[in-house]
């Protein structure tokens, strides 16, 4: 069975140059009303009975702050804040995917997320992840070139949110399709926002099939000019060779 210490980075090369005497805490920003900073880390060691080919370790990291525009009228400008406050959630929160994965160069996949609390809007949560203050400094701080896949919602504290991943520099590899599922039992509260990066040193275990890059073209066109009949259909029959023969010949 593979070891844990085998795919988990080695804590001792995050603190070779830290006082390990304490805990290591995040660097807050001023003016940045952060209740606190919360890190997953998880590794699959096995699926379906046997190790992953090409092990990965998935983290999150949350942070849990005060929303700005709680209270604000709707269609309040939003973008001053913006401004000011993504940049250093961004760098708060990449830091600690660095230090939990071992490094920006371990980082294979990304993704990004926002829970907003009751008193909230929609807005407030996107306002904070889907512009260039924070989406493109994530990008840039991990090494990526991809666009940020996303989730983002409305949910009372404790709202287990899934954030999508693909690969940071090609997005149409299709082995890091993945998800890391992230909570914080206590946000956000009503007046809170948390936001999420998220990241993974490899593909998915045992993925197998195939990438976008080099699957056949199969559209509603091409399926609807095609003879198929009902035994075609039927998926106990129909093997891979068939799809692409049929393909094949209509595009011929």
């Amino acid at each position: 069975m593979q070891e844990l210490a085998e795919v988990l980075p080695p804590i001792e090369d995050r603190t070779r140059d830290r006082d390990v005497s304490a805990p290591a805490q995040p660097a807050i920003p001023l003016g940045l009303a952060v209740r606190k900073v919360v890190v997953h880390r998880e590794a699959v060691l096995t699926e379906a009975g046997a190790a992953p080919t090409r092990p990965a370790v998935r983290a999150s990291a949350a942070a849990v702050i005060t929303n700005p525009w709680r209270g604000t009228p709707a269609r309040t400008d939003l973008s001053q804040a913006v401004a000011v406050l993504a940049p250093p959630l961004a760098k708060l929160l990449t830091d600690a995917l660095i230090d939990a994965l071992g490094g920006v160069e371990e980082i294979e996949a990304f993704g990004k997320a926002a829970i907003v609390g009751t008193g909230g809007e929609l807005e407030h949560g996107a306002a904070l992840i889907h512009t260039p203050y924070f989406g493109n400094l994530v990008r840039s701080f991990l090494g990526g070139e991809s666009i940020i896949c996303f989730a983002d919602t409305r949910a009372d504290a404790g709202q287990m949110l899934v954030v999508p991943l693909w690969h940071k520099t090609q997005a149409s590899t299709r082995s890091h399709y993945q998800t890391m599922t992230t909570r914080v039992p206590d946000a956000p509260r009503a007046d809170e926002i948390v936001v999420v990066a998220a990241a993974s040193t490899g593909p998915r275990p045992h993925a197998r099939i195939g990438d976008r890059s080099t699957d056949p073209e199969i559209t509603a066109a091409v399926l609807d000019s095609a003879v198929v009949d009902s035994t075609v259909l039927d998926p106990t029959v129909l093997s891979t060779t068939d799809v692409n023969a049929t393909v094949s010949e209509d595009q011929a």
